[in-house]
C-alpha cells in the first residue's frame, strides 16, 4: 500500500477529509517523487550487476552456504531470491512505504527459509551484502533513502 493509499483510507475510515499535516505529508511526497523514481530506475537497470557484486561479497564472506554450493540450481534460485528483494525494495521507495516489503516480502518468510534448511544467518548476510553494493552505487541522498528498506528486511529475518 502507497503512502498516499494509507492517508486516504485512514481519512475514508473516519468519514473526513484529510486532515492538514496528512496533506502536507501528501505534499512532501509529491516532492520527493523523481528522487523516488531515479531510485527504483537504478535498481531495476543495475539489479544483475547488483546482484553479481553482492553475491561475490557474500560468498567472500560466507564461503559454505547451499548458494556457493557447485549447485547450479540453488546458486540461481538463491540470486534469484536476492533480486526479488532488490525489486521489493524498489516497489517500497515507489509507494513511499515498508507495506510491500511487509505484505509480500517477509510474511512467512522466516518460515519458508527454515523449511529449506537455508540458515536465516546467511541470508541475512547476504541482505548487508546486496545493502552495501546498492549503497555505494547511490549519492548520499538516495542512499539514506534506500537503506532503511534493506534495514527492514533484515530485521525481519534477524
Amino acid at each position: 500500500m502507497s503512502l498516499v493509499t494509507e492517508l486516504i483510507l485512514n481519512a475514508d475510515s473516519e468519514a473526513r477529509y484529510p486532515a492538514p499535516k496528512e496533506l502536507r505529508i501528501f505534499q512532501d511526497f509529491l516532492k520527493t517523487g523523481e528522487q523516488r523514481i531515479r531510485i527504483a530506475t537504478t535498481l531495476a537497470e543495475n539489479e544483475q550487476r547488483i546482484i553479481q557484486n553482492a553475491f561475490a561479497k557474500f560468498w567472500e564472506r560466507v564461503p559454505v552456504t547451499p548458494s556457493n554450493s557447485g549447485n547450479p540450481r540453488k546458486t540461481a534460485s538463491c540470486q534469484r531470491d536476492a533480486g526479488w528483494y532488490v525489486r521489493l525494495v524498489a516497489y517500497s521507495i515507489l509507494a513511499g512505504s515498508e507495506k510491500p516489503l511487509e505484505e509480500i516480502g517477509t510474511v512467512g518468510i522466516k518460515e519458508m527459509y527454515n523449511s529449506l534448511e537455508i540458515p536465516l544467518r546467511n541470508i541475512v548476510e547476504c541482505m548487508r551484502c546486496v545493502k552495501d553494493e546498492v549503497v555505494s552505487m547511490l549519492s548520499p541522498d538516495d542512499a539514506v533513502e534506500v537503506a532503511p528498506y534493506f534495514d527492514y528486511i533484515i530485521r525481519s529475518l534477524s
